[in-house]
């Protein structure tokens, strides 16, 4: 049995390799392969017996019919009357194109190939119904079978006469009227295959587009009772998740109300104290409970149920810089954009542009010089920022992702300190079918790499 199972997971992997990755292609094989191995154990079957049995017939009658000739001349005086009477009757009864060659002898002996049924069944034939040396050879310039026969010394009798007296023909028309066959069958399989396969695909396209936060309502189950199934599962699963943000949406938007109002109360209980040296720095501490609120808000929302527009990346990135450089006033940091793809992409706009706030605010906080590029490629864009401070090691970039964790270089903060700023960054890219990876900057800092689908 662990000799057996071995053997089918290799053939197992064998198949994974070298078989069509897509469905469509794979039931085309499965359906294909038994049709061609039926078509052709069917097609060598009919073929051998057809060849075998009509060959044998006709080559038996014709080696009878030049026995029955031979046996008339050695009846005869041999005379020139008598031959004549002979090749008269060959030619009007027997229908063969018979002459008689004196004076000659037969030509030299071939073996017949391997292949070359119906010589070797006339040399049988031959052999048993004239008891003379002969010689055969089909397949002449029109395609005849010539037989020649010495029934004297120095006396031969040549006959010709057409392949299909000879042997069984017209196996080409039957080739081709089994491969038109097998081909209107596999043109019917391969039209109604599509059918049934193009409904997973626009499941699976739904499926993709409702993961990246686009619109899916245009989809609805069709296909096989399967398809059919798996599609309406999906639109349950869509509906519940939709209740379930929806619901997220208004409680948290409770929540923040009730944490705003009483932030709020002691905004104005401060203002009252008025300016007062001692009050400064729980006026501090309120506006960063504010921010820090709106961040923790900003995380768990996630993109607020937000609809995808299409976004020109050039000017999306513009934007963003442009507000990252009026929150910082005081920073020295230079933000260069370079080589920006010229594309316009279909993303949520907010998500998009907060994804590259955070990303080029962290390269703003540890950085001199700042550098935004990008491009398109493998049907995706690619953006970079790049940096020239520290950067985060290796073994650190993975953890830097995680909410609420701070590095001990803190290069995975938000503004307000939470360790939300790439939590929050990786979340959006995620919700666009796409990802963030930190490594090695051109600049000597960290680069950071978002990929998102176009």
């Amino acid at each position: 049995m662990p000799h057996q199972t071995g053997f089918m997971n290799s053939f197992n992997r064998f198949l994974e390799r070298h078989l069509p990755g897509g469905l469509y292609r794979r039931a085309l094989i499965i359906l294909i392969a038994p049709v061609v191995l039926l078509q052709t154990i069917m097609a060598a079957i009919i073929l051998d017996r057809h060849w075998d049995n009509v060959t044998k017939a006709l080559g038996r009658s014709l080696s009878m019919e030049i026995g029955l000739l031979v046996d008339d001349y050695q009846k005869s005086d041999k005379s020139a009357e008598a031959v004549a009477l002979i090749e008269q009757r060959a030619r009007e009864r027997l229908r063969l194109d018979m002459d008689v060659i004196r004076g000659a002898d037969l030509p030299p002996p071939e073996t017949p190939p391997f292949y070359a049924l119906f010589e070797r069944k006339m040399q049988k034939y031959l052999t048993r119904d004239t008891g003379r040396a002969f010689w055969v050879k089909s397949g002449g310039p029109n395609g005849d079978v010539e037989v020649q026969v010495e029934v004297d010394k120095g006396t031969i009798f040549r006959i010709r006469t057409e392949a299909e007296r000879a042997q069984a023909s017209g196996t080409g028309g039957l080739l081709l009227l089994m491969l038109a066959a097998s081909g209107m069958l596999l043109g019917i399989a391969m039209i109604f295959l599509r059918k049934q396969v193009v409904p997973i695909l626009e499941l699976a396209e739904a499926a993709k587009n409702f993961g990246m936060g686009r619109d899916t309502s245009g989809f609805h189950p069709r296909g096989a009772d399967e398809i059919r199934a798996a599609g309406n599962a999906f639109l349950d699963m869509r509906r519940r998740i939709a209740r379930h943000v929806e619901q997220r949406t208004d409680m948290l938007a409770g929540v923040s109300h009730d944490l705003r109002t009483i932030l709020t109360r002691f905004k104005l209980e401060l203002a009252v104290l008025g300016d007062n040296p001692k009050v400064h720095p729980l006026k501090e501490d309120v506006d960063e409970m504010q921010h820090m609120l709106e961040d923790y808000m900003a995380f768990v929302k996630g993109d607020g149920g937000e609809q995808a527009s299409d976004v020109n990346v050039p000017d999306a990135v513009r934007m963003t810089v442009e507000n990252v450089e009026r929150d910082r006033p005081d920073s020295d940091a230079e933000i260069a954009m370079k080589d920006l793809p010229r594309a316009t992409v279909h993303l949520k706009a907010n998500a998009f542009r907060r994804l590259l706030a955070n990303l080029i605010s962290n390269a703003v906080r540890y950085g001199h010089r700042v550098q935004i590029s990008g491009e398109i490629r493998d049907h995706r864009l690619w953006l970079y920022v790049d940096d020239n401070g520290p950067g985060i090691p290796a073994h650190q970039r993975e953890e830097a992702f995680r909410p609420f964790v701070r590095l001990d270089n803190a290069r995975n903060l938000d503004e307000t300190g939470t360790g939300l700023g790439l939590a929050i960054a990786q979340d959006i890219a995620h919700a666009h079918g796409g990802e963030i990876t930190l490594e090695d900057g051109p600049l000597g800092g960290l680069r950071a790499v978002v990929r998102l689908p176009v």
